[in-house]
């Protein structure tokens, strides 16, 4: 007698949080491709599929929990002939439960609440769920399924739970977010608890931009031996199927995984299209000084959505460098994207002018560099005001650990794409986006990195080398190390003191910057919450 075929459908979608309708159009429209196309079986849906993941707060609102039901309603009773794993919030018994469901001829035939809520880092779902307890089986083709969310699989035993409990495949809906490494992380993790379990199991993870978060896909599935058999791409959609011969799959293809830098690349691109799509932009703009960050914030801009959508202005001051203007146009033409040339220094003269008679008898120092920031930000603002562009900022995570930014100025913008990236990653992102075509001029990538709000600046009158600094910030914000232990791993104790005095300063700077984009393990925001007003320092 043969083994028992079972066609399985892995629906690696691209979810916009709240649009409850469209999310549940495109459940929906899959289900019924994967029924017909891809003859599937079953089709597998991520994480809070209806909803979009996180929904944050609306999980509060009892309209929004009503609306989520009423579309899972309309799942079952609209698709036929497949069964259907999708997730939704689930009011009973007046408590909120992350489920999964599976859905079969027109009713439920199984239901899991998700066991393990997370609570640390990006996650807050304590705040909103309930934990459940019990596994959830259910039969198709003579084969037993289990039922899994995200954090489960992360937890010891849960998997050869369900094993104990009968299941012959284990499914799991995820919505597992980026950052830099998180694949190889989430693989070894699974692969090491199937092969304990010895039970095969499906992966299904989300994509797309969400905010501040990215969701990579590269959905996978792995056999009794805890072997990747197949992987769905990196960053994009993709609905795929994959078949089990009887409890074991049938190797499949394994999309390459993306390279550390390229790998950050892609998860900024995805980031800012997200962004700019889901929020209804016409497109985007941002400020073009000739300088390191910029540069990367356009072609990544480019990327993202095309040239055509991508608008660059030059603002030179009486301290920009000529090579700067020219580097700059170089970038702009490079890429094929419209830009001006705005020069500031009517309004930096006029500003000055207004203030002088309260300045009198007060010597120059950082305020005049500011006010020329500030004019920068108020015709960038008044461009994305009137062509409904989305204002890209340029600040990066070094910047922003330290403050090396001006307020109302250079941090005015509606998204920071690059706010979690140190800079040697910017130099790093730089250098690869020149592999695959050049847009970005040696020269921006070799010269010392400046502000050029005043003669002859660098970045290194004010701080220590980027070399230097960034160990320094990644041990101090990512890591939580005292400044005694980063002495004592060798840095100079003036350098060290310097830069955690500055980080420890600009709390208040930091939560004022636009949202932007997390890369790392520990991004500003999300992940590391400090008080504005508090007596701790670090030195």
């Amino acid at each position: 007698m043969s083994a028992t075929t079972l066609r399985i459908a892995i629906a690696q979608s691209n979810f916009r949080v709240g649009d409850i309708k469209a999310n549940t159009e495109k459940i929906i429209a899959q289900a019924l491709d994967s029924r017909d196309r891809l003859k599937a079986d079953i089709v597998i849906f991520p994480e809070l599929s209806v909803t979009g993941y996180p929904p944050e707060d609306l999980l509060l609102r009892p309209d929004f929990i009503a609306r989520a039901q009423h579309a899972a309603t309309m799942i079952v009773e609209q698709v036929q002939d497949i069964d259907v794993v999708f997730g939704y919030p689930e009011q009973s018994g007046g408590k909120l439960f992350n489920s999964a469901v599976v859905c079969r001829s027109g009713e439920i035939i199984a239901r899991y609440h998700k066991n393990v809520l997370p609570n640390y880092g990006v996650f807050d779902e304590q705040r909103y769920f309930t934990a459940g307890s019990e596994t959830a089986l259910f039969n198709l083709k003579g084969l037993t399924l289990a039922l899994t969310i995200c954090e489960d699989v992360w937890q010891s035993g849960l998997i050869a739970k369900n094993r104990q409990a009968g299941a012959d495949i284990v499914l799991t809906l995820n919505a597992s977010p980026f950052h830099a490494g998180k694949i190889h992380q989430r693989e070894q993790v699974v692969c090491d608890q199937v092969k304990a379990a010895g039970v095969p199991l499906v992966y299904v993870n989300l994509i797309g931009g969400q905010d501040e978060l990215v969701f990579d896909g590269a959905s996978f599935v792995v056999d009794s031996e805890g072997s990747v058999v197949f992987r769905a791409e990196e960053f994009r959609e993709q609905l795929s199927v994959v078949e089990f011969a009887g409890k074991q799959p049938i190797k499949s293809i394994c999309a390459p995984i993306y390279r550390p830098v390229s790998s950050e690349y892609q998860a900024l691109v995805l980031g800012i299209r997200d962004y700019v799509s889901k929020n209804g932009f016409n497109g985007a703009l941002l400020g073009l000084s000739g300088g390191i960050d910029s540069a990367l914030v356009l072609a990544l801009a480019v990327d993202a959505l095309g040239a055509d959508k991508v608008e660059a202005v030059l603002m030179p001051s009486r301290y920009t460098q000529a090579m700067s203007n020219e580097d700059a146009e170089s970038e702009a033409n490079a890429l094929g994207v419209n830009y001006h040339m705005i020069p500031i220094e009517p309004a930096v003269t006029a500003f000055n002018e207004m203030l002088a008679p309260v300045f009198a008898g007060s010597a120059k120092d950082t305020t005049e560099e500011n006010i020329q920031a500030r004019c920068r930000g108020v015709l960038l603002m008044a461009l994305s005001n009137k062509q409904g562009k989305l204002l890209l900022t340029t600040g990066n995570k070094s910047e922003m650990s330290v403050g090396y930014a001006t307020l109302y100025g250079d941090m005015a913008g509606g998204f920071a794409p690059i706010k979690d990236v140190p800079k040697l990653l910017v130099y790093a992102l730089a250098r690869y986006r020149n592999s695959i075509s050049k847009v970005i001029p040696d020269r921006v990538i070799t010269r010392p990195p400046s502000a050029e709000l005043a003669p002859d600046q660098v970045d290194q009158d004010s701080l220590p080398p980027y070399e230097v600094l960034d160990p320094i910030l990644e041990r101090y914000v990512e890591f939580d190390q005292s400044a005694d232990e980063i002495i004592a791993a060798g840095f100079a104790a003036e350098h060290v003191v310097r830069a955690i005095t500055l980080v420890d300063r600009n709390e208040y700077k930091r939560r004022q910057s636009p949202p932007g984009i997390r890369i790392t393990p520990r991004a500003f925001g999300r992940d590391r919450r400090y008080p504005i007003t508090s007596g701790y320092k670090g030195i």
